[in-house]
């Protein structure tokens, strides 16, 4: 009797082996996207931190020149220059930090499909 039942056996535990096998690969894909979407979080968090500490840093500079070019003015005329030039370097400052922020948003699309496009591995 045992010897009819030895090749199913055999069978059974050939597809256990399979299928733990691919148990085992998926489940070492699914660790790999998580430890990926976290390295991207950790990166985004640093790099928030950075941009608002540098974002703060340039409107303080600004700040600061526009009060000592409104301390400096005499006239109208004067003040009325100190307002268009201190208007000029605030358009120049939001079009730089824009452009900053998109190729910023462009490497983040770039890590986040190189995420998901990760074939998994044999």
């Amino acid at each position: 009797m045992l010897e009819f039942y030895e090749p199913g056996a055999a069978m059974i535990e050939d597809s256990v082996a399979k299928t733990v096998a691919r148990l085992s690969k998926t489940n070492k894909s699914a660790l790999d996207f998580m430890f990926g979407a976290q390295k991207v979080m950790l990166e985004e968090i640093a790099f928030l931190s950075n941009e608002m500490f540098d974002r703060t840093r340039t409107e303080m500079h600004l700040f600061s020149e526009m009060a000592s070019k409104m301390a400096g003015t005499h006239s109208v005329k004067n003040l009325q220059t100190a307002y268009e030039e201190c208007g000029q370097h605030q358009i120049d400052f939001v079009r730089r930090d824009s452009e900053r922020l998109f190729k910023h948003g462009e490497r983040m699309i770039e890590a986040t499909s190189k995420l998901f496009a990760n074939p998994p591995q044999n």
